[in-house]
């Protein structure tokens, strides 16, 4: 069992809930759809699932439909009594919190899991930057974002969309989008076109040992803070000008133009006496 459109809205209407958009709520409410990302998720029975904004529900239906163990997370508590109408009596474990202070060896029991959710548009970019440092038994992702965060997750190099959340990603996971969403699925209505992407992390970090990733990260973020400029100019007093050299990269390039590999070597040679 699935909910529409007209379901959704009689169940906000009988619990006085508006979608909040400080909490940048926009909820799925198109059966189509959640069972399509279920289905994209590849999971069932014996997988252990977790769903974060869990809104009404829509989308927790079609996960336990695949018969994955599903654990739903939903940090407005004006949903709570939503959830449990909808919810109640399924497998589903609910978990009224905030999903960037929770305890994820609870959530997950020491297992591993896959992330499938509708994330937040408010939010979405920094807890998935997030999940991907601190969760590492999360090994796979499937998200919905906004269309230009979806650009950014799967960018190559020398592209517009390509940026620091590119590179963060490239380090933890492979990435690729795998469908489109249009904003008539959702309640209410964006202004913007979403995208569903899948993350699988890598089985090792792609940043060797020997380099300390938040040197990396660092040197990633003040680059493309002034994108334009060449590196020479954009890392003067960060990076020695014969650095460049020991790296394989050239001073005069933009930051776009680096790939993973590339910053990997930058950072190394930044770092040698």
């Amino acid at each position: 069992m699935t909910l529409g459109p007209a379901k959704v809205t009689e169940l906000l209407a009988r619990h006085a809930v508006t979608p909040s958009r400080a909490l940048g709520q926009n909820f799925v409410v198109d059966a189509n759809t959640v069972r399509r990302v279920a289905a994209m998720a590849r999971v069932g029975p014996g997988d252990r699932v977790v769903e974060i904004g869990a809104g009404v529900g829509c989308l927790t239906l079609a996960l336990l439909e695949t018969g994955a163990t599903v654990t739903t997370i939903e940090v407005d508590r004006h949903l709570a009594p939503v959830l449990e109408e909808v919810l109640g009596g399924t497998a589903a474990r609910v978990v009224i919190a905030d999903a960037r202070h929770l305890d994820w060896g609870d959530v997950l029991g020491g297992e591993q899991g896959v992330l499938v959710a509708n994330l937040p548009y408010n939010v979405g970019t920094p807890l998935l930057a997030d999940l991907l440092d601190d969760v590492p038994d999360l090994v796979r992702f499937v998200v919905m974002v906004q269309d230009e965060v979806a650009d950014r997750l799967v960018a190559e190099p020398r592209t517009k969309a390509y940026g620091a959340l590119t590179v963060k990603v490239a380090s933890w996971a492979v990435a690729r989008r795998l469908a489109a969403v249009p904003p008539t699925v959702f309640l209410p209505r964006p202004r913007v076109r979403s995208a569903v992407v899948e993350l699988v992390r890598h089985p090792e970090s792609a940043v060797p040992d020997d380099v300390d990733r938040e040197a990396m990260e660092r040197l990633v973020r003040i680059a493309f803070g002034q994108r334009r400029k060449m590196l020479r100019r954009s890392l003067a007093g960060v990076v020695e000008p014969e650095a460049y050299g020991a790296a394989g990269v050239g001073p005069e390039q933009r930051p776009e133009e680096l790939d993973l590999a590339g910053w990997v070597a930058l950072t190394r040679a930044s770092a040698a006496p």
